[in-house]
């Protein structure tokens, strides 16, 4: 029985997306009343599959859309019917973008590519670095499975070297490198979603973010310098004794096949994302999903991997989207309260609020003020997609004075540090099941005073971009 119920579940979730695309070519109200059917059906499994703790968030969500439709003489037919097309374009990006994990696992792609980069991470601050652009670049297939790819690689590499001076080292490195992914990578549903819901320009905002994004890096590096002399111990000598161990001379700097194969599927997939973007016009939200199912597709014919695509296909229908309940209860009852708080007006009523709020206080605005509304959410178990995506869908109807490219700056930025320091968000969860230490001191202990650095560097940015434009 419970093996039915995994298939049905997994079978309306992909009807649910499939529709979704459909209904963008035809038009037809009965076609958007069944996808609305769906989203209710998938909504109702995805609370089927979890315990009651992980409930109460979605529950809360949902009654508090309600109430908000009650309280305004809102619709709430209306609200629940598009409510539940709301999230449907990041729902898909969640079910299908992961997938591509299943290239990575198929070859050594990650330790081709440190092999190759054998030569320039021979001292603990390009080691470092290097660790922070690989796991932003794998960020891109992996989402925060990044996290525990590159923990393990690096465990494999410096596996006799424990302690908490190596666990600071490692653990800062991934957190800090996947928390900044939020400022610019396209296949994070909260960057993407955000980009598309306040109409900014994809390009600018990547370009931007990822500015920043290398200047954090830089910072984290900085960081990384005085954080070892606190620890008083050098990593440069064991990491080129290690590295001469693990990866020899052979392998060092080769230019290998895995290697050149990782870099054209990297261009490739997101080249044609970025074309078919750019050159059609195509909503980013709606081509990023078919896109990798396409090529994910193509690997494993031209690879001949028929039978580890079935494998991955059976698993795709049965433990996969089961694993993805909690992501889709939320979303699908946040896109309940952003329908309520349009139709409602309050929505546009709580901007008010800040913009008095940014009139009546002195240097303070509503870039000053955005990333705090992530950062402490999340110290209440809301992780950055379903807070971003409630802000987005809440100032998408809303004329500010700023340019989109800098709200989704000052927002990013927000669930930039709630991923470093928040102990109830899975970044800090995954690396803490790594290495063992507690959640506390992988995020907020070992990161405070970065964040910190971060805010103040990015406010920086932004209140002298706003004041010259």
């Amino acid at each position: 029985m419970q093996k039915v119920s995994t298939y049905a579940y997994a079978a309306i979730v992909n009807l649910y997306i499939l529709l979704f695309y459909v209904s963008l070519q035809v038009e037809s109200d009965f076609l958007l009343s069944i996808l609305s059917i769906f989203g209710v059906l998938s909504l109702i499994f995805s609370l089927f599959y979890l315990p009651a703790s992980k409930r109460m968030l979605p529950f809360f969500l949902i009654v508090l859309a309600f109430l908000i439709l009650i309280m305004s003489d809102s619709s709430i037919t209306v609200g629940i019917f598009e409510g539940f097309r709301q999230m449907t374009s990041l729902i898909a990006i969640l079910l299908i973008v992961p997938i591509i994990s299943w290239i990575l696992r198929e070859e050594p792609y990650i330790e081709k590519i440190m092999s190759f980069a054998g030569d320039f991470l021979n001292t603990s601050r390009r080691f470092y670095f290097g660790i922070m652009v690989i796991t932003q670049i794998l960020s891109f297939f992996l989402l925060f499975g990044s996290i525990q790819t590159v923990y393990q690689f690096i465990q494999q590499l410096l596996g006799e070297r424990k302690g908490e001076a190596w666990e600071n080292f490692k653990g800062t490195a991934l957190l800090r490198a996947f928390s900044l992914c939020t400022l610019w990578v396209v296949s994070i549903p909260s960057f993407v979603f955000i980009v598309n819901f306040l109409d900014a320009s994809l390009w600018l905002s990547m370009l931007q973010g990822g500015v920043i994004s290398l200047c954090a890096v830089l910072l984290a590096v900085l960081f990384s310098y005085f954080e070892e002399k606190h620890y008083k111990i050098d990593i440069t000598s064991a990491l080129k004794e290690e590295i001469d161990r693990a990866i020899g001379g052979g392998d060092r700097g080769h230019l290998s096949r895995e290697v050149v194969e990782f870099a054209s599927l990297f261009v490739l997939i997101f080249g044609t994302i970025f074309f078919l973007h750019g050159v059609f016009g195509l909503e980013i939200l709606e081509i990023i999903p078919p896109v990798i199912l396409t090529y994910t597709l193509l690997y494993f014919v031209i690879k001949n991997k028929v039978k580890s695509l079935k494998k991955n296909m059976e698993f795709y229908f049965t433990g996969y989207a089961r694993g993805k309940a909690q992501q889709f209860s939320i979303l699908l009852s946040v896109g309940l309260v952003i329908v309520a708080l349009n139709l409602s007006g309050w929505g546009e009523t709580m901007i008010d609020g800040i913009i008095a709020i940014e009139g009546a206080v002195p240097f303070v605005n509503l870039l000053t003020l955005l990333p705090f509304i992530p950062m402490i959410l999340s110290f209440f178990g809301i992780g950055p997609l379903p807070v971003l995506v409630l802000v987005g869908g809440v100032l998408q109807n809303v004329s500010l004075p700023y340019p989109p490219e800098l709200l989704v700056l000052s927002i990013t930025s927000g669930s930039v540090i709630s991923a470093l320091l928040s102990p109830f968000i899975l970044p800090a969860i995954v690396l803490s099941s790594e290495n063992g230490l507690s959640i506390f001191k992988n995020g907020f202990q070992f990161n405070i005073v970065y964040a910190a650095a971060f805010y103040l560097f990015v406010q920086m940015y932004l209140q002298l971009v706003s004041v010259a434009l």
